[in-house]
């Protein structure tokens, strides 16, 4: 998936802004979770699956310096066969985000993880986007509000783990104002947690009615016992 813009954003005080911000995040989001299959699908640029210990980590995309190159709306990937899907950016930029979400949950297994990064529409690079008409990331893309994006996940079955929003400080372009405007983090998660421009969103695939069969040895035993010879006495006839 080419985004207009992005390499020149990445480059950009924003763009460094954002991906420290976001780096950081993940690196001790997915530093504790374990499996054998993870995947990262789009911005090959950056990796956010460097602190993770899963054996196989691969980058997916249908451009850029990945892994494996496909359409992300019909991932190359056995069905229940991955433990963590990481989409930084992708559905707000997507041309079907529904069907990419269907894709993510075919090819998780039960209780595999999903973690989404999105720009919060409800925050001020929400409100620059309806005023930015440069056609450029990270203004082009259609972004998702948390509410929304939870009861689409609810819809596959995911149970929404936790979520993280960062970023509050007003999108700067030059990074001496980004600085000074640096207060409104620490100020933004204390008085409106709501309204930070980035969020990090976390999910669990849930597959209901799966239970473990186990073998039930009470039962086993109370057949045992039924089955046990019963000896009789004789009567003497007397």
């Amino acid at each position: 998936m080419s985004i207009p813009g992005f390499e020149a954003w990445l480059d950009s005080a924003q763009g460094r802004h954002v991906m420290a911000w976001e780096q950081a995040l993940l690196d001790e989001t997915v530093a504790d979770i374990f499996g054998f299959n993870a995947l990262q699908i789009g911005l090959p640029q950056c990796d956010f699956l460097r602190t993770n210990r899963i054996p196989l980590r691969q980058l997916a995309g249908d451009t850029g310096a990945v892994h494996v190159r496909c359409e992300l709306t019909a991932l190359p990937f056995a069905s229940a066969s991955t433990d963590l899907v990481v989409l930084p950016h992708v559905l707000e930029f997507s041309g079907d985000p529904h069907q990419l979400l269907r894709e993510v949950e075919r090819i998780l297994i039960p209780e595999g993880q999903l973690i989404v990064l999105g720009f919060n529409p409800h925050s001020l690079w929400g409100l620059r986007r309806l005023t930015n008409r440069s056609g450029n990331f990270p203004w082009n893309g259609s972004y998702l509000s948390l509410p929304r994006l939870k009861d689409w996940l609810k819809l596959l079955g995911f149970e929404v783990d936790r979520g993280t929003l960062g970023c509050y400080v007003p999108p700067m372009d030059q990074e001496k104002w980004l600085q000074r405007w640096h207060f409104m983090e620490n100020a933004g998660r204390r008085w409106w947690p709501f309204a930070g421009g980035i969020y990090l969103l976390r999910a669990i695939k849930r597959t209901h009615g799966m239970r473990l069969i186990t073998p039930d040895w009470r039962k086993n035993i109370v057949r045992a016992k039924a089955l046990r010879p019963v000896v009789h006495k004789e009567s003497n006839g007397n």
